[in-house]
This record gives structure tokens, C-alpha cells and sequence, in this order.
């Protein structure tokens, strides 16, 4: 299989528009207000559907490639990270946070690629599944910031939601998902080479 027909399938083109969306956040995020995070949440929200899609429809039609399976972990990082980054000028969430995730994913992506020069291949635990979901859920209330009313129920309940506390709560889980997945990664790369 060429590259053309390999990036050429619907699963791998999902994974395109993520990373071609990675920009349109990242512009929408210089700007402090209601519309654009507004704008910006729906725009991560679509792209981070997307994210389940494409590996969904990959494994269903069979056509699971080497270079998807390149392009998927790498959208997820691009679009995470990229918004996360926008978000410190906004003072929406912490510096030092941000900085930690980000230093986990060059420690464990690098493991990975001396994993993968040995011919060994180290499966992903769930727990990276589940921080990547809190991540998703987190990113776009922290981008909506502002009270928010919402309508609920038959019969039509008002009430009203602090997006900022709602996306800042997912995000501290994330956040120690993310250093739990990542001791728990390094514990399986130590253990494994011991081995070898």
C-alpha cells in the first residue's frame, strides 16, 4: 500500500481535519471572549468526535494503516496541547499543569520511538483511554469560561453552570490521570527492557 492510498481513506482523513482544526483553536483562543470560546469549543468538540470515529470506522472497514496509526496519536497531541497552551494567557488554567503535561507526552512519545527502533511494541493501558476522554471533556468548558444556563429535563429546568469550574474539575482529573498513565507506562518500558 502507496502513501497516497494509505492517507486516502475516510478514517485517515477524519484524522486530517483534526489537525487542520489544531489552527482555527489556536486563533479563536487569542481572543478573551464569550463568542469565540464559544466557537472554539465547537470546533474542539467536532474535532475530538473524531477522535473516536476514525479509529471506530478504521477497524470496522479494515483498513487500519501504519501511517493512521501515526497520525491519530499525533492529532490527539497536537490539538490537546495546542489548546491547553492557548489557554494559559487566558489565565484558565495553570502554567506548571500545562508544562507537566506536556514534558509526560515528549517522555513517553520518546519511549515509544526506542520501544519501537527494538521491535517491541508496548500496549497503551486504559488509563491513557480515560485521560484522554477527562481531557476532551475538560478543554471545552475551560474554553466556554463563562456562566452558562442550560435547559434540562421535560420539563424545561433552568439552571446555570460555571464552564470554568466544570472544565477546571475534569481537568485536575485528567491531570492525575495523565501522571498515572505515564508511571504506569515507564514502569512497563523499565520492566520490559530489564527483560530484554
Amino acid at each position: 500500500m502507496n502513501l497516497r492510498t494509505g492517507l486516502l481513506n475516510l478514517p485517515n482523513l477524519l484524522t486530517l481535519t483534526r489537525i487542520a482544526a489544531v489552527p482555527i483553536v489556536v486563533v479563536l483562543l487569542l481572543f478573551d471572549s464569550r463568542i469565540a470560546g464559544m466557537w472554539a469549543a465547537s470546533i474542539f468538540g467536532a474535532a475530538a468526535a473524531t477522535d473516536f470515529i476514525d479509529g471506530w470506522l478504521a477497524r470496522k472497514w479494515g483498513v487500519e494503516t501504519v501511517l493512521g496509526k501515526f497520525l491519530d496519536p499525533l492529532a490527539d497531541k497536537l490539538i490537546v496541547m495546542a489548546a491547553l497552551i492557548m489557554l494559559i494567557p487566558l489565565d484558565r488554567v495553570p502554567a506548571w499543569a500545562v508544562f507537566i503535561i506536556l514534558a509526560r507526552e515528549m517522555v513517553i512519545t520518546g519511549l515509544r520511538s526506542i520501544a519501537s527502533s527494538e521491535g517491541i511494541v508496548i500496549a497503551a493501558s486504559e488509563l491513557g483511554k480515560y485521560k484522554t476522554i477527562y481531557q476532551m471533556v475538560a478543554i471545552p468548558g475551560l474554553m466556554l469560561h463563562y456562566d452558562f444556563y442550560w435547559f434540562f429535563g421535560v420539563e424545561w429546568n433552568i439552571f446555570m453552570v460555571n464552564m470554568h469550574n466544570f472544565g477546571i474539575f475534569f481537568f485536575y482529573i485528567a491531570f492525575v490521570l495523565t501522571l498515572w498513565s505515564g508511571f504506569d507506562y515507564l514502569q512497563k518500558f523499565f520492566r520490559v527492557f530489564a527483560k530484554s
